[in-house]
């Protein structure tokens, strides 16, 4: 029960700090941005142990500068042409400076060690720079609708298919990765998710009930592959939780894991449809 209660009180706490950010915009959710990226990309380095080597360091650097990078990329500082052309080259940078320091160190470090360092850039701060880009690009008249659109259908789903699952999962989804995660319980999560969008656009973008209906939809589907992606670098590691830094739920990638795949579709099918 205690635990329970630690639980629910820490995700109130997460949930005001994400309605807040999500309120007042600007630089205040680029912070908050900025800082579940670093955490979140520590959390993943811990995981292939290099958090405290160069590899690790080149990282955490090479995140900061990409979300400060994508700050150009919304109010009105031109719009996405800039992070457009700039975030491909500061990754291309980024590769070359790892590369650079695993041929002339041989054999310091392994390839893995590189391979996590990139792709850890790629996978948390990436991917949750498009937090910030969703409700601040400035081609989005519903800038802020559509930021709520990304939990909607990410954490909604997650709720929707806990529900039916225990009401009625009885095919197991993935049974190595999570256990306890059913075929029902995904298909609910995502109806589930679809039903909420639809409610959400029906009193807030009344135009675009059924475009946020599907895009919740959609995004519902990727945020089950994201969170069993996490569970599955997870399993290869043996480790149960990321970190400990929000309790009853675990690290930044433990909580937020279905919302690195959301962010970017979100974005993405906006552009397409709004």
């Amino acid at each position: 029960m205690k635990a329970f209660f630690t639980r629910l009180a820490s995700g109130i706490v997460l949930l005001a700090v994400i309605i807040t950010a999500g309120i007042v915009g600007g630089d205040f959710l680029l912070g908050l941005t900025l800082l579940i990226s670093v955490i979140g990309y520590v959390e993943f380095a811990r995981v292939f142990g290099i958090s405290r080597n160069v590899m690790g360091i080149l990282g955490v650097i090479a995140s900061v500068l990409y979300v400060l990078l994508v700050r150009m990329g919304g109010e009105g500082n031109g719009g996405i042409l800039i992070p457009l052309v700039c975030l491909p080259l500061l990754v291309f940078v980024y590769l070359l400076v790892l590369m650079g320091i695993y041929v002339f160190t041989f054999p310091r470090y392994r390839i893995e060690d590189v391979m996590a360092a990139f792709f850890g850039v790629i996978y948390v701060p990436a991917m949750l720079s498009f937090l910030y880009l969703t409700r601040m690009t400035e081609i989005f008249t519903a800038g802020m609708s559509l930021y709520w659109l990304i939990f909607i259908c990410s954490w909604g789903c997650d709720t929707c298919a806990y529900a039916v699952g225990i009401l009625i999962g009885k095919h197991k989804l993935a049974p190595v990765l999570s256990p306890k995660k059913s075929v029902e319980g995904a298909i609910g999560g995502t109806v589930g998710a679809a039903l909420l969008g639809f409610l959400y656009g029906s009193f807030f973008m009344s135009d675009k009930a059924g475009v946020c209906a599907l895009i919740c939809a959609v995004g519902a589907v990727l945020s089950q592959i994201g969170d069993l992606t996490a569970s599955a670098i997870k399993r290869n590691h043996d480790i149960k939780d990321y970190g400990h830094l929000i309790p009853g739920h675990g690290g930044i990638l433990d909580r937020f894991d279905s919302v690195i795949f959301t962010a970017p579709v979100i974005f993405v099918m906006a552009l397409l449809s709004m």
